[in-house]
């Protein structure tokens, strides 16, 4: 069985028992998150499809942490003109293992 999720503005496959790391979300390790944006649902032979969300169905998660990614590294440069910006970013994440 798999699910389409939507949260924190981008859409995710997943399955039961599967981890995932996703947007930041307020919450301590330990402590269960429910996705109520489910977009479809795939049962083998049997598809539904929201429009846009399915009712009455959502998908609970645990959470199993919080984290930083790694460092990206945004270099902006204008030829000829000595123009050079390094900027550094770490994206904030939350750890999730799916119900």
């Amino acid at each position: 069985m798999f699910y389409i999720i939507e949260t924190g503005g981008k859409q995710y496959l997943v399955s039961p028992e599967e981890k995932l790391k996703i947007e930041k979300l307020e919450g301590e390790s330990g402590k269960e998150v429910v996705f109520d944006k489910v977009l479809a649902v795939i049962d083998k032979d049997e598809v539904k499809i929201g429009r846009p969300y399915l009712e009455g169905v959502s998908v609970p998660a645990l959470i199993e942490g919080q984290g930083r990614a790694k460092k990206v590294i945004v270099f902006r440069y204008h030829s000829k003109t000595r123009y050079r910006k390094k900027k550094g970013h770490r994206q904030n994440f939350t750890e999730v293992k799916i119900k």
